[in-house]
């Protein structure tokens, strides 16, 4: 069984990359059309965001995600992940915790998006004080170069 003292929240460092895009797409956070690589992840932390890591100590394994961007007024977090056979164990609790004191520091408002079926999620993040923005639907352009230009 493993204890919370064997894990640690950190800041993202570049070496990190290869193991987090695992997590990505065990969890479904991550796909090609995405565009999260490196240059991308460090533009955002650049300006003002933050990539938080989950690590097992114990086994040197990165094993959670917690990706922040800051638009200037408020944080979005997204990219929230627990490796699947880390669920369960009171992690996310602990990610969230971090998150929420990054948050805090930069004195902002903190939205996330979260799939209507994932439960869990959703569970957790209204035990931390998230509320339901609304009946807004979500809509992307991923590859702005297939759009019609307007």
């Amino acid at each position: 069984m493993n204890k919370k003292a064997d894990f640690i929240v950190r800041k993202y460092r570049q070496n990190d990359y290869d193991e987090i895009i695992d997590i990505w797409l065990a969890t479904g956070m991550g796909d090609s059309k995405r565009n999260d690589d490196k240059k991308t992840i460090q533009n955002t932390i650049d300006i003002g965001g933050c990539l938080l890591i989950l690590e097992d100590i114990n086994k040197a394994r990165i094993c959670g995600t917690s990706w922040m961007t800051f638009d200037g007024r408020r944080i979005h977090l997204h990219h929230f992940a627990i490796l699947p056979e880390y669920q369960g164990k009171g992690l996310s609790k602990i990610l969230l915790a971090e998150s929420l004191k990054f948050v805090k520091n930069k004195g902002c408002q903190v939205k996330l998006e979260v799939h209507r079926t994932n439960e869990k999620a959703i569970n957790l993040y209204k035990k931390e004080g998230f509320q339901y923005l609304g009946d807004y639907d979500v809509y992307i352009i991923r590859n702005i170069y297939n759009s019609s230009g307007i």
